[in-house]
């Protein structure tokens, strides 16, 4: 039996899940092992050399661990693509999203706003600001720890309007997801796997991998609300 150790952000956990059970049923001499976390936290815990076998993280952030020399540089495997999604409490009033001035127009109004730490967040602080509203809202944003699911601080009640991963908004309770960003603005995340420099077990990870991106998976893919990369 070979077992694999991946470590991936909260993005990606419901999906990881299922494309395991998919992959143990070709290969059931493979055990992989899945720890998700904030994607920080995720990074900051291959750089600091703890043994897993493999990370899936957003495409720049696997980037960023090639350069510093923790991942596998031709080990990069793009797995899905993934949008962001707008979300407020359950049975709260919709404010319109379906246009980019409609969207701003929600932001401005919504007493308070909520987004991760992750790839989407940074994206949205810079649509704040291309937008000339980063400093008029500033004191309303609040920013969800790493791990913790922005879904979470809506059905709180600490978050009217809040901006995540589709993936991680789907089929949480307490929350209605409006939709996705409208087109003009969305927000695409790449997400990918790679083979961490220190594993022992590099080819047993690539055909995973190679495996998670085949078309076999695509469809458990559309279920997750992501895209095939």
């Amino acid at each position: 039996m070979t077992t694999l150790r991946l470590i991936s952000s909260m993005a990606t956990k419901p999906l990881l899940a299922d494309l395991v059970a998919l992959y143990k049923a070709q290969a059931p001499d493979v055990q992989v092992l899945v720890e998700s976390v904030g994607g920080v936290d995720a990074a900051k815990r291959i750089q600091a050399g703890e043994a897993f076998d493999s990370v899936v993280l957003a495409s720049d952030a696997i980037d960023k661990l090639i350069a510093s020399g923790h991942v596998l540089a031709g080990s990069r495997v793009d797995l899905v693509q993934s949008g962001v999604a707008v979300a407020v409490r359950e049975g709260q009033a919709a404010p319109d999203i379906s246009t980019e001035a409609a969207l701003k127009a929600a932001v401005l109004a919504a007493p308070t706003l909520g987004y991760s730490t992750g790839p989407s967040g940074v994206q949205l602080a810079k649509q704040f600001e291309a937008w000339g509203i980063a400093e008029h809202i500033k004191d309303r944003i609040v920013q969800a720890q790493p791990g913790v699911p922005v879904g979470a601080l809506i059905a709180q009640g600490e978050v009217a309007l809040g901006f995540q991963q589709l993936s991680e908004m789907r089929g949480m309770k307490g929350i209605t997801v409006l939709g996705p960003l409208p087109q003009a603005v969305q927000i695409i995340t790449t997400f990918s796997g790679s083979v961490v420099c220190s594993s022992h077990q590099a080819d047993a990870v690539r055909a995973l991998l190679g495996f998670w991106a085949s078309a076999a998976c695509t469809p458990l893919k559309l279920q997750h609300g992501m895209n095939a990369a």
